[in-house]
């Protein structure tokens, strides 16, 4: 049986894992937990506060953009909308996971975004506008990433997840832009 122990252990500290069973009060976040998490649960909120402006923005966009020729924009700024949505729910679930709150305070959320809102009526505008915040929130994610490093591994994956995501709109409005006049 001892023999049996020691190689399914690989060097693995066996206590840490039993001991990461016994307190379940702290749900996700066990003892070998490495990075500051009241500082992850920060960069999150403040990402969470990114990604609702984005929406708030990719919305008024949506709803507001007239002109001929502005519907596959309009449906870009949709799906980017919903897009943004789903990473602000992955964000939120997140921040719960390591015994955080998120914040959706709406009085605070434009000072804790990394990225501006926009209430331009020019689809041109509108556009540059979107690529703008697209690219900031990829410099944000990417900062993030960088200063989680391997201390938290499922974050960070969620992180580059997102990121790449937020690449793929940049790519999107940067297309567009060239196409609008």
């Amino acid at each position: 049986m001892e023999q049996n122990t020691t190689r399914l252990a690989h060097g693995f500290d066996v206590q840490a894992i039993r001991e990461a069973a016994a307190n379940m009060d702290e749900g996700a976040v066990t003892e070998g937990y490495a990075a500051d998490r009241e500082a992850v649960i920060q960069m999150l909120n403040d990402a969470l506060a990114t990604e609702l402006l984005c929406i708030l923005r990719y919305k008024r966009h949506y709803y507001t953009i007239a002109g001929a020729n502005t519907r596959a924009i309009k449906d870009e700024f949709l799906e980017h909308a919903n897009q943004e949505q789903q990473h602000a729910d992955r964000i939120a679930e997140r921040i719960v996971q390591l015994n955080g709150s998120p914040n959706f305070n709406p009085a605070t959320l434009s000072a804790r975004s990394h990225a501006e809102y926009d209430e331009s009526l020019d689809p041109q505008a509108m556009v540059r506008a979107n690529l703008i915040a697209e690219r900031v929130a990829i410099e944000s994610y990417r900062q993030m990433i960088a200063a989680i490093g391997d201390r938290d591994p499922t974050t960070k994956q969620m992180l580059i997840e997102i990121m790449a995501v937020e690449e793929e709109h940049a790519d999107d409005m940067r297309d567009l832009l060239a196409q609008v006049h």
